[in-house]
């Protein structure tokens, strides 16, 4: 809850979204009797509508799932027209909310059973309905939050460990390391490089490093330069940077940039990088 926001003043903010008044608490204990003595009926509605479709199949296949969220959406008509709707009443559409996504429910596909569960609900609570309507409202705003909260978290750890994957660190031997780089680098994947090379510099206390850009067809004048900052970041704390893999291409392009690499180890290949990067660690 802390998470997305949802303290007890932005609880209080979403009650005040939807309108729900006094009166309208008023309108909801007197549909309360009509709601739970028709509980199994609304709980059959909304998962009858998802049995018809295709892409709701992770939750409908699944045993273990389908009984807790029937459990759960039972439980959350109970609470409904209990007009309590605070902390612990979120809390419960929260752990609704995350059975969903973890099954793969989409939106889409959750928000057509919810509207056949509104209907449902309106035949059993005639003019009592618009008040508790707000209440439906306020939960969908909660639940759709932590679908797309989920969704987006998701595609956070996915985007690290990509990010991760694309800049790897390896060590070869005891203090030293290699550093492939392949494909497009921008500037921000050139940051993330200086990043993950020098905490690696430091973990495993590295003497020399090999960066090799083999598998880089282009470097422009930012990235030239983000990398010449990596190789004296880590001379200052105490590695030395040898840098192999230079293509005709790129080597042309930063000349005719005015990048200086004189002060630069480079060497041809990889396989002369490393042995080079072997010759320094022995007269270390």
């Amino acid at each position: 809850m802390r998470a997305m926001g949802l303290t007890r003043d932005a609880i209080q903010r979403r009650r005040a979204f939807v309108g729900l008044t006094a009166d309208d608490l008023t309108e909801i204990a007197a549909a309360k009797p009509a709601v739970q003595s028709t509980v199994d009926q609304h709980v059959d509605a909304f998962f009858g509508y998802l049995a018809n479709i295709p892409e709701a199949r992770g939750v409908m296949q699944n045993r273990e799932a389908l009984g807790l969220a029937r459990q759960l959406k039972r439980a959350h008509l109970m609470a409904m027209v209990e007009g309590e709707y605070g902390e612990a009443y979120v809390e419960q559409r929260l752990k609704m909310a995350q059975l969903y996504s973890q099954v793969g429910l989409e939106l889409a596909v959750f928000l057509g059973a919810y509207n056949e569960l509104l209907h449902s609900l309106q035949s059993v609570t005639g003019e009592h309905f618009p008040s508790l309507c707000k209440v439906a409202f306020f939960d969908l705003g909660v639940v759709t939050d932590v679908l797309v909260y989920e969704r987006e978290r998701v595609i956070r750890i996915q985007s690290e460990a990509i990010r991760e994957l694309s800049t790897p660190v390896l060590q070869i031997r005891d203090r030293l390391l290699l550093l492939p780089i392949i494909g497009v680098v921008d500037t921000h994947r050139a940051h993330l490089i200086m990043q993950n090379l020098l905490a690696e510099v430091r973990a495993k206390r590295a003497k020399v490093v090999v960066m090799d850009v083999t598998g880089v067809a282009t470097i422009d004048s930012k990235v030239a330069n983000h990398l010449l900052q990596t190789v004296a970041a880590a001379r200052l704390m105490g590695a030395e940077v040898v840098v192999t893999g230079i293509s005709a291409e790129v080597a042309q392009s930063l000349v005719a940039l005015g990048i200086d690499l004189g002060k630069v180890t480079a060497i041809g290949d990889l396989q002369g990088g490393l042995e080079d990067a072997e010759r320094m660690l022995e007269d270390d």
